[in-house]
């Protein structure tokens, strides 16, 4: 199996991804909204996926955080808010909020669900800081660890609920970053104490079986090296100060943020302690290299990897998608912020 999660390039499978998909055996795909048109069509399209490998447990993936962050779009799709709605609710009624993240994730969830969809890269736990890049910006949970950390349970705990595994990212934390990682390198120079307040959520967390990484330089750890591409970071931080044992992605693998080739930076990232490349373009000479260049997976990413396939399931026995809806909207109406 490749150890990357590929990009698919439109609305269907063309004939040559479902052949080289077939052959590459990748970890799983990401989706976007090139991939998103119609109910009908998105369904089909994660059936075709299914159906290269002949198996139900797949990870067919996507970024549907809410406000900005959708790929899944209105008016196919409902419209979610995005975090920082959740954070000023918090500032009001901390466990209103808890309760309106985790309803409306496990909403998103079942939509997701309904298209065949079994991860989603949510929900971010970078604390936000008052140089927070516009990057993550209303993204974020809050300002404060105990708080980012119990409304991102809380959206873990929703997407659950609808058979959907969510994600620990951007470890080891995104929220002192003051340039957005897609167009170029952020440098981190707060101190390993300065520090703990970032890794604190996904400590809290690090039990969950999906995370990912940062390209991010933080100098009190590794001052030459983004997270993504250091093995001291992910030795040291993500998985010895974090204490994260479960399946480690890279953040998307072709960000600006990295220097060096495609195949370059995704040799680099799994060298230094990534499970998975995540190469999101859907450019097919990327992706062939990295199936023939990037090795084959190893036994304990097999291994973790399977945490996450056993993670995925059937949405539990509950209220339906209307009625927790219904339920996130009264909560919100306290913020007199949302309207639906």
């Amino acid at each position: 199996m490749t150890p990357a999660i590929f990009g698919v390039s439109g609305l269907e499978l063309t004939a040559d991804e479902r052949a080289f998909f077939k052959e590459a055996d990748p970890a799983g795909y990401i989706l976007f909204a090139r991939n998103c048109e119609s109910k009908d069509q998105l369904r089909k399209l994660t059936d075709d996926l299914r159906a290269i490998h002949g198996r139900e447990r797949l990870i067919v993936s996507i970024d549907q955080e809410g406000g900005r962050v959708a790929r899944m779009k209105p008016p196919v799709w409902q419209r979610y808010p995005a975090g920082e709605l959740f954070a000023k609710l918090w500032e009001i009624a901390p466990a209103s909020a808890i309760e309106a993240a985790r309803v409306n994730a496990e909403a998103m969830g079942r939509e997701l669900a309904e298209m065949g969809i079994s991860v989603d890269y949510h929900a971010p736990f970078d604390v936000r800081r008052p140089e927070t890049d516009d990057v993550i910006g209303d993204r974020a949970l809050g300002s404060e660890p105990m708080q980012v950390a119990a409304l991102g349970r809380a959206v873990l705990d929703g997407m659950a609920r609808a058979g959907i595994v969510g994600c620990l990212k951007h470890m080891p934390g995104h929220g002192r970053a003051t340039s957005d990682t897609h167009k170029e390198l952020p440098v981190v120079m707060a101190s390993d104490e300065e520090l703990e307040v970032d890794i604190e959520p996904f400590r809290t967390l690090a039990a969950h079986p999906l995370g990912m990484s940062a390209h991010i330089v933080f100098e009190a750890w590794d001052a030459t090296t983004p997270a993504t591409l250091s093995e001291k970071v992910i030795r040291d931080v993500v998985r010895g100060k974090i204490g994260f044992e479960g399946l480690l992605l890279s953040d998307d693998i072709d960000m600006e943020a990295l220097d060096g080739t495609i195949i370059e930076r995704s040799i680099r990232a799994l060298s230094a302690g990534c499970d998975i490349v995540l190469n999101c373009w859907a450019k097919m000479d990327d992706q062939v290299a990295i199936a023939e260049r990037g090795g084959t997976m190893g036994t304990q990413t097999a291994v973790r990897l399977e945490r996450v396939h056993t993670a995925m399931g059937e949405p539990q026995d509950g209220p339906e998608s209307a009625e927790l809806l219904a339920k996130r909207d009264a909560l919100l109406a306290i913020t007199r912020e949302w309207a639906a």
